[in-house]
């Protein structure tokens, strides 16, 4: 057993890059645990950098100088972001408040259509199982409007921590896209010689995570506004509301889909009752959850996923647990760096082995 241990050992760490690349990993994971509440303004930045780097490096072709096409971006992206806070929050706000101020009234109307279901259905469902089933979800709910309301007062103090965020986060962004020549040779500075499996590694990811996020946010845009335009259409109250929850839902592959169909299938039941324009909206919805994983996720997502949905959905329990959104949300290029490790290492073993066998 010693031995088997003593020869994964030096088939795994005999080589210094081999040191590096888990010291690296080990400083990484330290950092984000210990301080991870307190740089998440810089990874926001990470991430809206990467977004905005394609189209710099475009930009940058036909303009003189990077900082003028970092400029450029950077005022259209405020731009944007200024039109949609101001545009678009006040609608979801809006609908936020009447759908909250209804759901009593719609609770009530499940709870009466599930305690006459022993009347529709005798051979089915009993009286008692209804009067547990209505307990057990009451219960929940309570829960879940005590939580709410802890939130919402605890979330007062961090107002302040917003409004800062919203000055640094566009600050970071930008000396990051305008220096990141210097910013990535200094960061090399700080990074060992022996940095042959980190280079590795990097070089599988970097792609796959500038893909992916630019990738995601085409995905929520695109099924965002086609479920906004569908609801509206169908006359769906809350369609702006609906539709953003749907885009959204995207970014926790499968469960996601699971949970929004909830919301979108109560608020057509109290609009429409069982006729025929529920089905029609439920269809609908079914319609565009089956064209973003089979048409729209493929399209999009070809060179920055090659994991097997039970990986993806392992990472999404294990990383969400970790970091909540943000680890929901960077689960997928998770999993893809622990798969370049797995890579790494396992190059690193067969080269060893080769070794040895000379």
């Amino acid at each position: 057993m010693i031995e088997l241990i003593k020869s994964w050992y030096r088939a795994k760490f005999s080589d210094p890059n081999s040191v590096t690349l888990l010291l690296m990993l080990l400083a990484l994971a330290a950092l984000l645990y210990f301080f991870g509440t307190f740089i998440i303004p810089v990874l926001v930045a990470i991430v809206i950098a990467y977004l905005l780097d394609w189209p710099v490096t475009r930009l940058q072709r036909v303009v003189p100088s990077r900082q003028m096409a970092t400029n450029l971006v950077m005022l259209i992206f405020v731009g944007v972001m200024l039109a949609l806070m101001f545009g678009i929050v006040p609608v979801l706000w809006a609908q936020t408040s009447n759908l909250v101020q209804e759901a009593p009234t719609m609770i009530e109307e499940g709870k009466y259509y599930l305690l006459h279901l022993p009347d529709n259905y005798p051979n089915l469902i009993t009286a008692e199982q209804v009067q547990n089933l209505v307990g057990a979800v009451e219960t929940k709910l309570f829960e879940f409007g005590q939580q709410v309301v802890s939130a919402s007062l605890t979330s007062i103090k961090d107002v302040v921590a917003w409004l800062i965020y919203l000055v640094l986060v566009p600050l970071l962004v930008f000396f990051m896209l305008k220096d990141k020549s210097q910013l990535t040779a200094g960061l090399l500075q700080l990074v060992p010689k022996e940095r042959r499996l980190i280079n590795q590694v990097w070089e599988e990811m970097d792609h796959q995570i500038m893909n992916y996020i630019r990738g995601k946010v085409f995905e929520i845009t695109i099924v965002g506004i086609s479920s906004f335009v569908a609801f509206t259409v169908l006359d769906l109250r809350y369609a702006a509301l609906l539709g953003t929850l749907v885009g959204f839902s995207v970014l926790i592959p499968f469960i996601g889909a699971a949970v929004v169909t909830l919301p979108v299938a109560a608020v057509a039941l109290f609009q429409f009752g069982l006729a025929p324009e529920f089905w029609t909206v439920l269809a609908v919805y079914g319609v565009i959850q089956a064209l973003d994983g089979n048409v729209l996720v493929p399209l999009l997502f070809s060179e920055a996923v090659d994991l097997n949905p039970v990986y993806i959905i392992v990472a999404v329990l294990f990383f969400g647990g970790l970091w909540g959104f943000w680890g929901v949300f960077f689960a997928i290029p998770l999993a893809s760096l622990v798969k370049a490790l797995l890579n790494a290492w396992s190059t690193q073993h067969q080269e060893y082995l080769a070794s040895e066998a000379e």
